[in-house]
């Protein structure tokens, strides 16, 4: 178990895109923050069922997309790559399936190493489908059988990289999100979620080491993305999602204790707490992951990132060809320019010009500077059981607004002002520990989870 109580990034200055204290190797002699920013490209199928009738159908979609990213690499001159491939919820059901798209992924890219000497790797995530029956049974049961299944499955079908996004605490943090219950919020993040990461990464990280395989990273995309959909179509305010940002971070950050080194996901937009505390290199995703998803933080996610990523985008036509080829161009081209700034040492410069466009426009970018990340990291390593840190994590990105505000660098309306000040006083009367409250959250929510699934 890795404590983790010091930064490995301490200052601003050390703290940009394509250099982490702990670059990874992996794969194809990839290795990621080292001194280059790669792009991620991520892709997934257009509508189709996905049974054992259409199953050549679908393995027709992903040798076209590994042909693909073979032509793309070359006529792109792509100084490395990163592919993932996120399983679908059937392709873990039924873990051979998912294997067969990993081995035929993982030949492609042995090929586009060999034929052309790219750099390249694979990462792998599973889909996590324990909480297909409620309340979830995240240590036994059959969805537990066949996701241990399908992560052995891949690791040995040829990922160089396995990563999943958990939804330990997610039954919980869904009702706590609709009500704005900031205790449930915590109790979910800082008690639930990090139980499970320490049992799912103890789990995760044996099956890489026996297999020789990267242990990547979690995301709590689950978590804090869904605040940030939800803030979009004005449903959460905006600074209830940018505080569940920055609290997602320590249970993510549990995986790195169990052994987790990286590339961080993608959609972990608290990746860059991550690096600061671990130095592990992360990817990140912003406006070139607009088919995925909408975000306020387009450019300011790309300060700090290892890895550019589209996020996923379907194996669709385009005028100009397919949709995932279309979005490694773009990926491409993002990355020239941050390689350029390094090749320069121009990167700080062009670093603070992401920040710039976007830290002054949403509390959620806010979070994401890296002024505010160190600051949230700091928090972070200040405690010692992640309950402490979540909370503590919370009320630094408090701080962190409301310093914005009286600075003038931010402006709030009226609502999400009161928001603010609602926030700041349920995180004030939080107990001390979380055994005092374990009592009230039981009660509240004590029917959506299993205590057994998290050692309770």
């Amino acid at each position: 178990m890795i404590a983790y109580d010091r930064l490995l990034i301490p200052g601003v200055s050390g703290f940009t895109f394509g250099r982490s204290p702990r670059p990874v190797t992996c794969g194809f002699g990839l290795t990621v923050g080292g001194g280059k920013v790669f792009p991620e490209l991520n892709f997934t199928l257009p509508p189709m069922s996905i049974t054992a009738e259409t199953w050549e159908a679908v393995m027709v979609e992903y040798r076209e997309i590994g042909e693909m990213i073979r032509r793309a690499a070359a006529r792109l001159h792509l100084p490395g790559l990163m592919v993932e491939f996120e399983l679908l919820p059937p392709m873990t059901e039924h873990p051979e399936w998912g294997a067969e798209i990993v081995a035929l992924l993982h030949e492609s890219l042995r090929r586009a190493h060999d034929d052309i000497g790219l750099p390249c790797a694979l990462r792998v995530t599973p889909t996590d489908i324990r909480d297909m029956v409620r309340p979830p049974l995240l240590r036994k049961g059959p969805a537990w059988e066949a996701l241990e299944s399908s992560i052995v499955a891949c690791a040995r079908a040829g990922a160089d990289v396995l990563s999943i996004e958990s939804v330990g605490g997610k039954e919980v943090h869904d009702q706590a999100l609709l009500y704005g219950d900031i205790h449930g919020v915590i109790f979910a993040l800082g008690v639930l979620a990090p139980r499970d990461m320490d049992f799912l990464w103890r789990a995760i990280v044996r099956i890489c080491n026996e297999n020789r395989v990267v242990p990547g990273a979690d995301s709590a995309c689950g978590f804090a993305n869904t605040a940030m959909q939800l803030a979009s179509q004005g449903m959460l305010p905006e600074v209830l999602a940018a505080v569940i940002r920055a609290a997602s971070a320590v249970r993510s950050l549990v995986a790195f204790s169990r052994g987790a080194v990286g590339p961080s996901k993608d959609c972990a937009y608290e990746g860059p707490v991550i690096k600061a505390i671990t130095g592990a290199p992360i990817s990140m995703e912003g406006k070139s992951a607009s088919c995925a998803h909408f975000s306020p933080v387009g450019n300011i996610a790309g300060s700090m990132c290892d890895l550019w990523s589209n996020e996923s985008v379907q194996n669709v036509r385009l005028l100009s060809g397919s949709a995932p080829e279309a979005f490694l161009e773009s990926l491409a081209y993002d990355c020239r320019v941050m390689n350029e700034a390094l090749r320069s040492g121009q990167e700080r410069q062009y670093r603070d010009m992401l920040v710039e466009s976007d830290v002054h426009l949403s509390p959620q970018a806010l979070v994401l500077s890296p002024e505010s990340t160190l600051r949230i990291a700091g928090a972070i390593i200040r405690e010692e059981t992640p309950y402490r840190r979540t909370c503590a994590a919370a009320r630094e990105a408090v701080d962190l607004i409301k310093d914005a505000v009286r600075g003038g660098l931010l402006v709030l309306p009226k609502r999400e002002s009161e928001w603010l000040n609602r926030i700041e006083s349920e995180l004030g009367s939080l107990p001390e520990s979380e055994e005092d409250l374990m009592g009230p959250m039981i009660e509240s929510y004590g029917t959506l989870f299993s205590p057994a699934s998290y050692g309770l």
